[in-house]
């Protein structure tokens, strides 16, 4: 299937590793031009160079999207160096699990108001789009009560709750806003990795609870995210699409 993202532009936060870079690298395999940020300048130097081997055009910089004035600044300097924005993709956790000051803290500025502050700085470049399309990265823990409860889950739940508000506040200005629940997701460097080196039991207790007997993998959440970014995607707004490989009993 064409989904008609050749020659759009796309802007994803915290794209340089992760469900974040399958993002990006999907994105470009289907002819979109990309602008993304990450902590790690060295990352995303690498990223941007392997990117721009697939043909399109690729814009980055490294900053903390905690700093909404940095923030901000390269979401427009990203409209105007890709010449517009057509879809925002806002990915970047905190991962801050607890129920501590700090955790909530971590969860709030980063989780919760980079995303606020993207969708402020990316609006006016998508309301010139003629397929806009805002995707929040929120998780299963947002609406299911897991280990993650408190900070971590509270704030993924609020992402729900804001996309779903977007997409009725937006709608007149033909931008779609959608978010993505994944599961367990696998990968290099990710915390589940890390899980499985420092909490095996954990791990191993997560695995099972997986109804496929694994993880998914960034490149399947990547997928569901650019479809729902796409314009064959144009009539569905106000969703939260679940990526779990049925995990979540939920209705």
């Amino acid at each position: 299937m064409d989904l008609g993202l050749k020659g759009k532009k796309a802007v994803v936060t915290g794209g340089s590793k992760g469900i974040g870079r399958a993002i990006a690298d999907t994105f470009a395999s289907e002819g979109a031009d990309i602008a993304l940020c990450a902590r790690n300048a060295g990352e995303v130097e690498a990223t941007i160079a392997a990117l721009k081997v697939k043909g399109v055009k690729a814009f980055g910089r490294s900053l903390d999207v905690a700093d909404a004035d940095a923030l901000k600044g390269w979401i427009s300097d990203a409209g105007s160096e890709l010449g517009g924005i057509d879809a925002l993709v806002c990915n970047v956790s905190a991962l801050a699990v607890g129920d501590s000051a700090e955790t909530w803290e971590k969860s709030f500025r980063t989780d919760m108001m980079h995303t606020v502050n993207a969708v402020a700085a990316a609006v006016p470049f998508l309301e010139k789009s003629s397929s806009a399309s805002i995707v929040l990265i929120s998780s299963v823990s947002g609406f299911e009560v897991d280990f993650a409860a408190g900070s971590y889950g509270a704030m993924k739940a609020a992402l729900i709750h804001y996309a779903k508000g977007l997409s009725r506040q937006l709608v007149g200005k033909g931008i779609r806003v959608n978010c993505v629940s994944p599961g367990n997701t696998y990968f290099d460097g990710g915390i589940w990795q890390n899980i499985e080196k420092n909490m095996p039991d954990l791990f191993a207790s997560t695995v099972k609870v997986n109804p496929t007997g694994k993880f998914g993998t960034a490149e399947e959440v990547a997928n569901g995210v650019v479809f729902l970014s796409s314009p064959v995607a144009s009539r569905i707004s106000g969703t939260n699409l679940v990526i779990d490989g049925a995990l979540t009993v939920a209705v």
